[in-house]
């Protein structure tokens, strides 16, 4: 509930909006202005402020509607019948509701067979200790490399188990999930990411007459992801070093300490009694969770080859070809869906629990997930909302002024960085800057346009977009990623991005100015990336303190 302080604070946030509103007229365009990021810091800043995310996105998708159409009231009603309706009946959306809810289902079912608490007791043989928890996590997390989302998921709730008795922090947990969750998705040479970045490639080189294949450029920008690169090397000293700064640092010395692994007053966006439901059941096998969960990945391969088989038609195609025409929403949906049924056919046959009592526990497992999918769909609308506000369009504008090739790769990554934490949406970004920053290199480079897409500037300047992107969606509390972080490890949302921010923001100060910095200097990647790594060592060092057990 918010406090009266804390809606004080809510009226002087909407306060601009409220007065433009009722000054402003019905459905009258706007113009990228400054008023086209208010939205967005609206929303970001009061979910910082009451830690309340749902209510702070809502009022910023009702300020954003307020100042579009010209009334308070006609800015409420907009809100709810056009822009949160259109966000949850957008296909793409809508499946990852459908495979939210659905994979919900059947993390309530392997919880309460005993499958959870059987995997503990399985890795606790081998991840003896806190550190070599924290390793397993970032282990499984690059190893599921080909979607963020089912990484997520799948890390997240498989892990927070065996973590909790490890004494790790929900908030570590969350970070660890977080940080293979996009980082390894948008580096596999194939995945869903990297398949839609390249593909944004093929207007511009058709714009310039590139003959290039955007595979090969694709691979070829891939060290120059430095934000990406960087965040698992941190992650790796972080962990190997045991020492941590920030509220992170708080986070981890509680944990260690008293065991408990959330922050008192924690509001987690799932629920964390799930595992307890096992304690129900004599069974505790690993089985009971390993075959489902294995089965979310045999089904989501399988589904992204078939689908992208019966797109492309007849005929021999390469991986990449069948893997960029296939339906990510639809496989997901399936694998979700078919590993549910599994759970419930081996928990029923096995006579660990009633057919009711198995329904019961998949109903709990959807029920968890509700108010994750509640603040998805209002994130997704407050994307919506910037979007009719221009507010990419607005911040590209500011950036375009000071643009040079040199300063190209620093500044991409900046804008890059700055439309991710407005909108919440990564692809979006790499959406809107592709077409835009692409041309511009090639035109402000002035080379011929087959030779520069060998240049540096040129692939670091990719690469930023894409590094960018990814930073900003950490950083901001309105990212659909950061949000199914924190909905996968049962953390409080808020405090997974108040500690997730200070390690973010630390590799990827360092990731601009060595790295895009230092190309834009004509500095060697080898160099750039040996003196970004020892700049992560020293602040390991230097800045970081041990948790004291």
């Amino acid at each position: 509930m918010l406090t009266l302080k804390q809606f004080g604070i809510v009226l002087v946030f909407l306060s601009p909006g409220l007065v433009l509103g009722s000054t402003g007229e019905p459905g009258s365009a706007i113009d990228p202005s400054w008023f086209s990021i208010l939205p967005p810091l609206v929303a970001i800043a009061l979910a910082l402020i009451t830690r309340q995310a749902h209510l702070a996105l809502f009022f910023g998708v009702w300020l954003g509607a307020v100042i579009l159409n010209g009334g308070i009231i006609s800015g409420l009603t907009t809100t709810l019948d056009t822009y949160i309706v259109e966000s949850i009946t957008d296909k793409g959306h809508a499946s990852i509701l459908v495979f939210t809810l659905a994979f919900g289902g059947l993390i309530g079912v392997i919880s309460a067979n005993g499958g959870m608490k059987g995997m503990v007791k399985m890795a606790a043989r081998y991840a003896t200790s806190n550190k070599r928890g924290q390793l397993a996590t970032m282990a499984m997390g690059i190893l599921i490399f080909f979607d963020d989302y089912a990484n997520t998921l799948l890390v997240g709730n498989m892990m927070r188990p065996f973590t909790d008795n490890a004494r790790i922090s929900r908030e570590k947990l969350s970070y660890l999930v977080d940080s293979t969750a996009a980082p390894v998705a948008s580096l596999a040479v194939i995945s869903t990411w990297s398949i839609f970045q390249m593909s944004l490639l093929d207007v511009p080189f058709a714009q310039f007459g590139i003959t290039e294949n955007p595979y090969f450029t694709f691979l070829n920008s891939i060290p120059y992801s430095f934000y990406c690169l960087l965040t698992l090397v941190f992650m790796l000293m972080n962990i190997l070093t045991a020492r941590e700064f920030g509220p992170m640092h708080r986070a981890e010395q509680r944990a260690r300490r008293t065991g408990e692994v959330l922050a008192p007053g924690a509001q987690p966006l799932s629920d964390p009694t799930l595992i307890a439901e096992g304690s129900k059941t004599g069974a505790t096998h690993w089985s009971n969770a390993l075959v489902p969960v294995s089965l979310v990945i045999l089904v989501t391969a399988l589904g992204l080859f078939f689908t992208g088989k019966e797109a492309l038609g007849p005929g021999s195609h390469s991986l990449r070809e069948i893997i960029g025409e296939a339906d990510p929403y639809a496989t997901i949906i399936w694998s979700a869906s078919l590993s549910g049924m599994a759970a419930i056919l081996m928990t029923v046959s096995k006579r660990i629990l009633s057919l009711n009592g198995v329904m019961e526990a998949w109903i709990n497992g959807v029920r968890s997930m509700v108010m994750a999918c509640v603040i998805l769909v209002l994130a997704w609308t407050i994307g919506r909302i910037c979007t009719d506000m221009k507010t990419a369009e607005f911040l590209v504008g500011i950036s375009a002024e000071v643009l040079s090739p040199s300063l190209l790769p620093l500044i991409t990554f900046l804008t890059a960085a700055a439309i991710s934490f407005s909108t919440g949406s990564s692809w979006a970004t790499m959406s809107i800057l592709v077409p835009v920053v692409v041309p511009m290199a090639v035109q402000l480079m002035n080379i011929e346009a087959n030779t520069v897409v060998h240049d540096p500037i040129f692939l670091s300047t990719f690469a930023a977009i894409l590094s960018g992107s990814v930073f900003g969606d950490h950083c901001s509390p309105i990212s659909d990623t950061t949000i199914l972080s924190s909905t996968a490890t049962c953390a409080d949302h808020i405090d997974h991005v108040r500690t997730q921010m200070p390690y973010a923001v630390s590799v990827a100060v360092i990731a601009m100015l060595v790295g895009y910095g230092g190309i834009g200097l004509n500095l060697s990647l080898p160099v750039i990336l040996l003196v970004s790594i020892l700049l992560l060592a020293v602040q390991f060092r230097f800045y970081a303190k041990p948790i004291d057990n």
